[in-house]
């Protein structure tokens, strides 16, 4: 189904009858889908709600570049129109970043939060990422600089572009340049100072080898939140909700009342 949310087209798919209702919330680049294994196991016992974020899957992008509180903002009407409100909410990385500035902005959205992999702190810079970044800098400006050259604009755009490949993560360069922005925006906002404002049972589900949101953050979060649990699964990377689906479903239904 669809609904106009804030100027998108939201796709999303209720699962399940009856009991109490939970939200799934995929993360950067992923969509609704992936976490259906989980929604299989849990339609049983609740209502669930699976979505696309808007600019991925099935949803159109957002009309200009949003951060975490306009994906909030985007999250909070899709619950109320849905009748999702509250509800328990299962997060994986981009996602946990939108259900914390929800829960900590609108306290009475959620009864329960599961976090795996969860983004949102910021991972303090080496001295090779300061120096990377540095040599970024200078050159991009550079480039910006014969850009403004008129017969010579198209090498520096070329040229720039190649260091956003060079320079820019994965998920960085697999966007177009207006979702790019939106990326911007979205990494660059530390949600340090929300976790203490989070009011309900949270339970965190991390993977020890996860190198896109290390073991430490779940660590940090745990002693951040008022009410948190630390589950670790042993080998699991970024994605262990999926490598690990069995176990990570049971966990979660376990700590949502179903067994």
């Amino acid at each position: 189904m669809f609904a106009d949310i804030k100027g998108t087209s939201s796709w999303y798919q209720i699962r399940g009858e009856a009991g109490e209702p939970v939200v799934l919330l995929h993360g950067w680049g992923c969509t609704g889908t992936m976490m259906d294994s989980l929604a299989g196991v849990l339609e049983t016992g609740h209502r669930v709600l699976l979505i696309d974020f808007p600019g991925f899957g099935q949803s159109s992008r957002p009309p200009e570049p949003w951060g975490v509180p306009e994906f909030a903002g985007w999250l909070r009407e899709l619950l109320e129109k849905t009748g999702f409100v509250p509800c328990a909410a299962v997060g994986h990385s981009f996602g946990c970043r939108v259900a914390v500035w929800a829960a900590s902005e609108w306290p009475e959205l959620f009864t329960k939060l599961v976090f795996t992999g969860a983004a949102g702190l910021q991972k303090p810079p080496d001295e090779a990422a300061r120096k990377r970044s540095m040599q970024f800098r200078k050159k991009k400006e550079f480039w910006q600089k014969i850009e403004k050259i008129g017969p010579l604009h198209a090498i520096g755009e070329k040229m720039e572009e190649a260091l956003r490949q060079k320079y820019g993560s994965a998920d960085y360069n697999a966007l177009d340049a207006e979702m790019r922005k939106t990326f911007v925006k979205v990494i660059n906002l530390d949600l340090r100072d929300r976790y203490p404002g989070i009011q309900v049972p949270t339970l965190l589900i991390w993977g020890d080898a996860d190198t896109e949101t290390p073991l430490w953050m779940g660590q940090e979060m745990e002693k951040l939140i008022p009410d948190a649990g630390l589950v670790i699964l042993e080998g699991g990377s970024h994605f262990a909700y999926l490598e690990q689906a069995a176990r990570f479903n049971t966990i979660v239904a376990h700590f949502l009342g179903d067994r």
